[in-house]
């Protein structure tokens, strides 16, 4: 068989892994690129939020730009399971950050609307197209500068290769060898770090491979087209268990950090009202369970916190 033929049978295999069968609330903004990238686990029909009410008093924070159409709209990437990926239908946003913000909306009042975006299309976005941005957004120096946080979770990033590990890869060695990420993650500014790095010693350059949806980046592993990717530890994890354990993580995990987020520069008070309603959300033991469905209960923080100091 050509090995343009069995990439293609590789693709198919992660896309009928990837498969969900739940229902959610969301629309697109991103010309299609998002693409269906589900689980066919009990813990993909999601957390039931009807049962949250509304906090009057959290709900008089958000300013009447966010509350005057009765919507929190929230951009997010919906390629990176199981944080926030589309269900089948290629049309229904789920996991574990869409319950969040599902559980979000229903604190402060608001119908929550997902809208799926690119990843580095969400912040220059968040204020205009979307009230905030939940997609994994790992809290960091360079964006503080940009937008405003609210702390909900904290993850490290790992690197991921064939079950075996065929191509001998030394996550410290990483000179020469084709390395995926997604486009405008930290992962990304990291793989750019490692490869001067590389230049500067006088090695052969780490031939990046910067896709738009992450699971373009594990197929790219899985298809042999790269060697390793490097993504969010939960993101990483999952992908190796709806791959068919076709994957396999290798060294240790990196640069645990908080993610949070995403609200326009200034908006103190969507910064306040987002803050107090995770919180209340961690307190009441709505957040806990929201993350055990997901299989995601490591990533757990206790104190939700507004521009935390990274």
């Amino acid at each position: 068989m050509n090995v343009t033929g069995m990439k293609r049978i590789v693709a198919c295999a992660i896309g009928a892994a990837l498969m969900v069968s739940v229902a959610a609330c969301g629309t697109t903004d991103d010309g299609g690129a998002a693409k269906s990238s589900g689980s066919s686990t009990a813990s993909a029909k999601g957390f039931d939020a009807s049962g949250i009410h509304k906090d009057a008093a959290i709900a008089a924070l958000l300013p009447s730009s966010v509350t005057k159409d009765g919507k929190l709209t929230v951009g997010s990437d919906t390629s990176y399971a199981p944080a926030e990926f589309l269900a089948p239908d290629g049309k229904t946003p789920v996991g574990f950050s869409v319950d969040l913000t599902k559980a979000l909306a229903a604190v402060v009042g608001l119908r929550p609307e997902t809208v799926s975006s690119t990843f580095d299309g969400i912040i220059p976005s968040v204020g205009t197209k979307y009230d905030i941005g939940i997609s994994s957004f790992t809290v960091n120096q360079e964006r503080l500068a940009a937008v405003d946080f609210v702390t909900y979770f904290k993850a490290g990033s790992t690197f991921v290769v064939k079950k075996g590990n065929p191509e001998k890869i030394d996550p410290a060695k990483l000179c020469g060898k084709k390395l995926a990420v997604q486009t405008g993650t930290t992962q990304e500014t990291a793989a750019a770090d490692l490869t001067k790095a590389c230049k500067a010693q006088g090695d052969e350059e780490i031939h990046v491979q910067s896709l738009k949806l992450q699971t373009d980046v594990t197929t790219a592993v899985a298809s042999g087209k790269a060697d390793v990717f490097y993504a969010d530890t939960p993101v990483a994890g999952y992908a190796i268990k709806q791959t068919g354990d076709i994957l396999q993580t290798i060294g240790e995990d990196q640069d645990v950090a908080p993610e949070g987020i995403v609200i326009k520069k200034g908006d103190s008070g969507t910064a306040q009202a987002m803050q107090k309603a995770m919180q209340k959300l961690i307190d009441d033991g709505t957040y806990g369970k929201i993350l055990k469905t997901w299989g995601v209960a490591d990533g757990a923080i206790k104190t939700a916190e507004i521009n935390p100091a990274v």
